[in-house]
């Protein structure tokens, strides 16, 4: 299957069940704060393999993985895959514990109009005059941010980057969402498990609470859950649906960074997101334009 040309309400609760829980991943980050970065990373992998294990078991897709695992070229792809998403996670997280949300929330705004560029520059995919323009706003607003603190906005960047390039290679990766998000983990294991025998005792899940100790066993639950229910979800939806749903994450987490977690909002952000949510704005008009034309029958 390649892309849904309708809407489902199974697809649709999936996707927002999966967005929603993205959405709350900042709290649950925010709880592991006072623990290592590099710690809850590994914690992640590790406690997601018995997960999306116990998923493909389940649902009879093991052959699958076990084809992947004996495959070279597979083995390429999912280690580069892999080594994204983990730049990814680990940026993310630190992100979140040491009080930058807005800036991830603005890493994952910009998202989806990276991924347009990117179409246009790898794939040699025509943008409209629109999808121009939006892209040229969420620059400026890259800008803005830059002139008024000195600095690029690095993690956003870095989380856009490792992300749309992710999203870009795992569409080449010839084997199933669930499936791949097994392989990379299974990849992504070693490294997880040698870190933990280095740290040894003066790791947080030894000397911590007993809180911690659950928070850090849930973290294969937090992560690899809401993946599989999106890449569930996202066969059961149309493309331009996908897109407006996925504005739900970054509007959660800077509703949460700007509520909850107290960060400072400031006059450059205050200038630079509302040209990103304009730009948004013009990239789901263009979206749901292309959807229509799509679906209009040949006359």
């Amino acid at each position: 299957m390649t892309s849904q040309n309708i809407d489902t309400s199974k697809g649709f609760a999936y996707a927002v069940t999966a967005y929603v829980m993205w959405g709350f991943l900042p709290l649950y980050m925010k709880a592991l704060a006072h623990i290592p970065t590099i710690e809850v990373l590994a914690h992640r992998v590790v406690w997601s393999l018995p997960v999306a294990v116990a998923v493909l078991w389940a649902r009879s897709r093991t052959a699958d993985l076990r084809t992947a695992l004996k495959t070279p070229r597979m083995l390429v792809m999912g280690a580069v895959t892999a080594t994204l998403i983990a730049v990814n996670w680990g940026i993310y997280v630190w992100a979140i514990q040491s009080g930058q949300a807005l800036e991830a929330a603005l890493g994952y705004y910009i998202n989806p109009l990276f991924s347009v560029l990117l179409g246009a520059v790898v794939l040699r995919e025509r943008l409209s005059p629109l999808q121009w323009t939006a892209i040229g706003l969420a620059a400026a607003a890259v800008a803005v941010l830059t002139v008024e603190t000195g600095r690029l906005p690095l993690i956003a960047l870095a989380l856009t980057l490792t992300w749309g390039i992710y999203a870009y290679l795992k569409k080449m990766l010839p084997i199933g969402p669930n499936q791949g998000f097994t392989l990379e983990v299974i990849l992504l294991l070693p490294a997880a498990l040698a870190y933990m025998a280095w740290v040894g005792g003066d790791a947080a899940f030894v000397t911590g609470t007993g809180w911690d100790q659950v928070l850090l066993l849930c973290a294969g639950l937090v992560t690899a859950v809401p993946l599989m229910i999106y890449a569930n979800g996202a066969k059961l939806l149309r493309l331009s649906t996908i897109g407006i749903l996925q504005y739900i994450v970054p509007t959660m987490i800077f509703l949460t960074a700007v509520f909850l977690f107290d960060e400072p909002f400031g006059h450059a952000r205050a200038i630079a997101f509302p040209m990103i949510w304009a730009a948004l704005a013009l990239y789901t008009v263009e979206l749901l334009r292309a959807s229509r034309r799509r679906e209009k029958p040949a006359e």
